[in-house]
């Protein structure tokens, strides 16, 4: 994963981290709000339908107070013996019998009035057992209810009058017979009052349970308040008690619950924001890590391909002097990596590394690109020679591993950037000037030309021709004869590739190796094994002798081919002989043991060509049974 991605990925994570704990905190706030809120709306409106009922309460305490007293009127008012007392002359007398003195103490009035047919006359007028003067206590008030109830066809009159001593109810009634049967003259009214007392006010309190009732002249804010109307609907008192809030008393008693509640949900909360708010650092700092892995070596710590191209980005972006990069490929690495192990190989790559960082004061940057090639980044006045001895020099001493001495070399293929030159294209230059170095030998340093370039182009349209002269059949046979030492007669022929060209003839020095280097070397040994054996159908007698490339009997499918082959020309495989050389028999003893094993056993020979070129040759001869060899002498051969 590259670093843009392996950022973005990680950045998305952490988006989405911060973005679900802040939609679950939003959430929960959501709904601790909610509940708080249906808390107080519940809290509230407990305490609003309480007070409606108290509010209802406190009028049906005063429709109760004007019904019982107006109850009381009319009792005593249709009566036939009232009827009948009114109208005689001991009238007085028997109001106060009957009415005057009962009002001394009596639950139902405080005082009775008289009044005769005329509608002003005083009949008899007695308040808690004494004489008074209505007007006085009741006012202008009192006659004009009277005039009102003086029809016998009214019910009783009843107001709420203000008096000195605070508010009375005054219930007045026409004094009628239970059943009239003629047309009655002009009646006298009977009216009964009752105070708005103490007593009076704890008796409504009690009936209605409406506690701490209490009459007030203005309303009270702080408590709930019934207003008091007279006869002309003004205001002239208020009944006032305290709401007994049900909600709030119950949201006290629940309180402690609800704030451990919020507690609770808080130090959730605090929690969970904790959580995110780590996850979202462990995420950073894996972004970090992320992003160091996507620009780094794990094994060297060194940048890697993408960081160093990053890096020479930054250098082209931000207009500094161009830099020159060095590629450095170590010589020998894969003969430690096989002789010592991975682990080896491992560590000298480490210390390599560590060598390459401090090689020189103007390295800005060194890399690992992958396997034994490393890459140093060079900013500064420093020349390319000078840059080029500090590089090797770090390999002129072998290095020390757990007590082993291993010594390895190195190539080094140079290219110097420009302000236009893209990354890519600087590191693809660096790394034609290292394969030139490399293919020139070891410990040798090469800087990039643009020669190599038309080089590579001629070997690329070369390699094109290749590709189809070997399926044209272009690349010939020609053959040489092998002649007997001893009688001098031929005895053998051997095939030799030769490429004709229009511009002239191609060496097998030049196209084999780039037949080997391109992957063509399978078709084109296939070809020359096929033309060679065509040919060499024209001599019975012969035999034929073939070079195969080393690359050829590594091929585990190069056996089954060369048998295919020779069926389907009728070729007897003893009259054929195979040519290797000897390099192939080290680098690769297994796979070319199984191919000439394979081989033999149909009765194909094999020969070593340039015998005793540098390896065991002896040896070689006697692990693979190889009968023959060429061009070089050999002195001797014991046997044990």
């Amino acid at each position: 994963m590259s670093s843009t991605l392996a950022g973005r990925h990680v950045r998305t994570q952490t988006s989405s981290i911060i973005a679900t704990t802040v939609c679950f905190l939003v959430v929960a706030l959501i709904l601790t709000g909610l509940m708080a809120h249906v808390v107080v709306t519940m809290t509230r409106s407990a305490n609003e339908i309480d007070d409606a009922r108290a509010t209802r309460a406190a009028r049906a305490a005063i429709a109760a107070f004007v019904a019982r007293l107006s109850g009381t009127t009319t009792d005593n008012a249709i009566w036939d013996d009232a009827y009948s007392a009114a109208s005689s002359p001991t009238a007085a007398a028997w109001a106060y019998e009957n009415w005057g003195k009962t009002s001394e103490d009596y639950a139902l009035y405080d005082g009775a009035v008289v009044i005769g047919p005329d509608r002003s006359s005083i009949v008899s007028a007695y308040a808690k057992g004494k004489p008074f003067e209505p007007s006085d206590v009741f006012g202008e008030g009192f006659y004009r209810q009277i005039r009102v109830a003086a029809d016998p066809a009214r019910a009783p009159v009843v107001n709420f009058i203000k008096t000195e001593s605070g508010i009375a109810l005054l219930a007045s009634q026409a004094i009628q017979p239970y059943a009239a049967t003629t047309e009655l003259p002009k009646l006298s009214t009977l009216s009964f009052y009752k105070e708005f007392s103490p007593e009076v006010l704890d008796a409504l309190s009690n009936e209605h349970e409406l506690e701490g009732l209490h009459l007030e002249t203005k309303p009270r804010p702080e408590f709930l308040n019934t207003p008091i109307t007279d006869m002309k609907g003004a205001v002239i008192g208020y009944l006032v008690w305290p709401s007994k809030a049900p909600g709030s008393t119950v949201f006290q008693q629940v309180t402690p619950y609800v704030a451990a509640a919020v507690a609770i949900l808080a130090l959730f909360l605090i929690g969970v924001l904790m959580v995110g708010a780590s996850e979202a650092r462990r995420l950073r700092q894996l972004a970090q890590a992320a992003l160091f892995e996507a620009d780094h070596d794990s094994l060297s710590g060194l940048l890697n391909r993408h960081g160093l191209l990053s890096l020479l980005e930054e250098f082209k972006s931000s207009g500094s002097s161009p830099p020159r990069l060095y590629l450095v490929d170590l010589d020998g690495f894969k003969a430690v990596n096989d002789a010592w192990g991975h682990a080896v190989g491992d560590d000298l790559i480490r210390l390599v590394s560590s060598a390459l960082m401090v090689c020189h004061p103007e390295v800005v940057a060194s890399a690992r690109l992958g396997g034994d090639e490393f890459a140093l980044v060079h900013g500064g006045s420093a020349t390319c020679e000078d840059m080029e001895k500090a590089i090797l020099a770090l390999f002129a001493e072998p290095f020390k591993i757990d007590g082993r001495t291993i010594e390895v070399g190195a190539s080094i293929g140079v290219a110097a950037g420009d302000g236009d030159i893209e990354p890519l294209e600087l590191l693809r230059r660096a790394d034609m000037a290292l394969y030139r170095a490399k293919a020139n030998g070891r410990g040798q340093a090469i800087e990039y030309d643009p020669e190599l370039d038309e080089e590579r182009q001629r070997v690329a349209e070369l390699e094109g021709l290749l590709k189809g002269a070997i399926g044209s059949g272009a690349i010939e046979a020609v053959f040489q004869p092998l002649v007997s030492a001893t009688t001098g007669a031929v005895t053998g022929l051997e095939a030799l590739a030769r490429w004709r060209t229009a511009t002239g003839n191609i060496s097998p020095e030049i196209f084999i190796p780039l037949a080997e280097r391109c992957g063509l070397i399978d078709a084109l040994g296939v070809h020359m094994l096929r033309t060679s054996i065509e040919h060499a159908r024209s001599w019975p007698d012969l035999a034929l002798s073939v070079n195969v490339s080393p690359i050829q009997l590594c091929n585990p499918e190069f056996g089954a081919e060369v048998i295919s082959v020779l069926q389907e020309l009728n070729f007897d495989p003893k009259r054929l002989t195979l040519e290797i050389t000897e390099g192939v028999l080290m680098t690769n003893p297994d796979q070319a043991r199984r191919s000439i094993d394979q081989l033999k056993r149909v009765g194909i020979k094999f020969a070593l060509d340039d015998f005793g070129c540098g390896y065991a040759s002896i040896g070689a001869l006697r692990q693979f049974r190889v009968r023959s060899h060429e061009d070089r002498p050999l002195a001797c051969i014991s046997s044990r």
